[in-house]
């Protein structure tokens, strides 16, 4: 899940663009979109500053759907460096990236939603752990910086939903293409 310009771009805390984003007016049902994700989630994973920026903000939001969900939900932070992760229902995943979400997969038959930075993400993306995608695209160019798409080999995508919300901002929904051909 994440912030993109038309053209790819991911929102980079500080950027114009990330800017542009957080003065778009509020939503109901791109909010109530964004929530169904992380209520549906039965895992929470996060890349080690995305984590430290959130546990340092949703603790102390009282009020804030978001915070409620994300304070009471099991998360995971990957890191090698992390001494301690005091956010409560946190746990540390210092292993290899790929057999550490393989084990999150074969736990339960819950969601799992990852937030991170660029590189996290991309991780994620490279290693092809990723089922779903679920994009928020704003209407917004911006006309160079980092993407989120950048794999070794193509892949096909299947679309599961666009939403186009009062905004201006469309939410996109792909998930991985099936194996076998469509009949």
């Amino acid at each position: 899940m994440g912030d993109y310009s038309l053209d790819g771009v991911i929102g980079e805390m500080g950027s114009p663009f990330f800017m542009f984003a957080r003065s778009i007016p509020d939503d109901a049902e791109h909010a109530a979109w964004t929530a169904e994700v992380q209520q549906g989630a039965e895992v929470h994973i996060f890349g080690k500053n995305t984590y430290e920026g959130f546990a340092s903000w949703f603790p102390n939001a009282a009020g804030d759907p978001t915070a409620d969900i994300l304070n009471k939900g099991r998360k995971v932070v990957f890191s090698k460096s992390l001494e301690r992760a005091d956010w409560e229902n946190t746990t540390i995943a210092r292993g290899d990236l790929v057999e550490e979400v393989e084990k999150l997969k074969a736990e339960g038959g819950g969601d799992i939603a990852a937030y991170g930075g660029i590189s996290f993400l991309r991780s994620l993306v490279r290693a092809n752990l990723v089922d779903e995608y679920r994009l928020t695209v704003y209407p917004y160019l911006v006309g160079s910086g980092a993407t989120l798409f950048d794999v070794p080999e193509s892949r096909a995508l299947e679309l599961v939903s666009a939403i186009p919300f009062g905004n201006g901002v469309v939410g996109l929904t792909y998930r991985k293409a099936s194996e076998a051909p469509a009949a």
